[in-house]
């Protein structure tokens, strides 16, 4: 087990990568920044689980709380309201209780904000790097209504929860729901089962306007409350790309911290400070932007069409 899982082929076709990653931002004039791996702050999203640390001073009277980031996100926004520019960042990120063939709780990940982009805008840029590393002639969108009526034959914004009940028992995802399983829960598990394994099976797939409940950190569309500004982009059954026309209101940033915490109360789940340094930059200002994270891992693993993420990974969490 002290040996790498993956080959050094593989290992060199990822550096590869990786420097054409580089390459496909510096000819766009995007500077690539370095931020924090711990923070005295993590995520409130009630999806994530973060891991944990501590700082202890030399004389051992003082010990500081600290958080491995599960992703940049927060110190690159802080970046992005200092008036930086558009920004890319590769490095590492943490995610506990997250481990199987397409995750590692270590995991490398590519991070970029384009202040003045809307999320059409991105998704456009995001193809072209699709295009440049996975060899693929093109890529097409769908919105996320479209996806369901597609795939379910039914509307995600007019099916009523009983309706949705009924198709997941076509699933056998009785064991997923529960009493307390809110509208969005259940959209989200059918998107899951009955989306993601059909979609992006011959090229990759943005699906975009994810329903309100659904927004994240993500603006919610002028022209219709009911969805949010955010994409995500699918090739051959994986995730690769999670986007959002970034929310820039200090106020709403905070409600919806908030909101997670009240969720993670009433499910007997950690509750966590808010992150005041990001909510003070929001506060300050940050530039209309949107941004995207991919998983460098999972891309590197769909472009050298492996099966797993330990055969483009030196020293996955087995072996680390």
């Amino acid at each position: 087990m002290w040996k790498p899982s993956a080959s050094t082929r593989n290992l060199q076709k990822r550096a590869n990568i990786i420097s054409l990653i580089r390459n496909f931002f510096a000819d766009r004039n995007v500077l690539e920044v370095e931020t924090p791996y711990m923070s005295r702050y993590t995520i409130t999203d009630i999806n994530l689980v973060p891991f944990q640390t501590y700082f202890t001073t030399s004389d051992k009277l003082q010990k500081v709380n600290l958080w491995m980031i599960t992703s940049p996100e927060y110190h690159m926004k802080r970046l992005l309201a200092s008036g930086i520019g558009s920004i890319y960042q590769i490095c590492h990120s943490f995610r506990n209780q997250e481990l199987g063939s397409n995750h590692n709780p270590e995991f490398t990940i590519l991070e970029w904000y384009r202040p003045g982009y809307d999320m059409y805008l991105m998704i456009n840029e995001v193809s072209q790097l699709f295009k440049k590393i996975l060899m693929c002639k093109s890529t097409e969108s769908l919105s996320y209504e479209e996806a369901f009526l597609m795939y379910l034959n039914i509307n995600p914004f007019e099916a009523n929860k009983n309706q949705l009940l009924n198709i997941a028992k076509n699933f056998n995802a009785t064991e997923l729901i529960d009493a307390d399983c809110s509208y969005d829960t259940l959209l989200q598990i059918l998107f899951m089962l009955g989306i993601e394994p059909q979609i992006g099976q011959k090229k990759p797939v943005f699906i975009y306007h994810f329903p309100s409940g659904q927004a994240g950190l993500a603006k919610i569309s002028k022209s219709n409350p009911l969805v949010s500004e955010r994409f995500e982009a699918y090739y051959k059954g994986v995730e690769l790309a999670n986007g959002f026309c970034e929310l820039t209101d200090a106020t709403e940033q905070k409600k919806r911290f908030e909101q997670d915490n009240i969720y993670r109360k009433l499910h007997n789940m950690p509750q966590y400070l808010l992150d005041n340094y990001l909510l003070q930059a929001l506060s300050h200002g940050m530039p209309d932007c949107t941004g995207v994270a991919i998983g460098i891992d999972r891309l590197i693993m769909v472009a050298l069409q492996a099966n797993t993420l330990s055969e483009v990974i030196a020293f996955p969490f087995d072996r680390c």
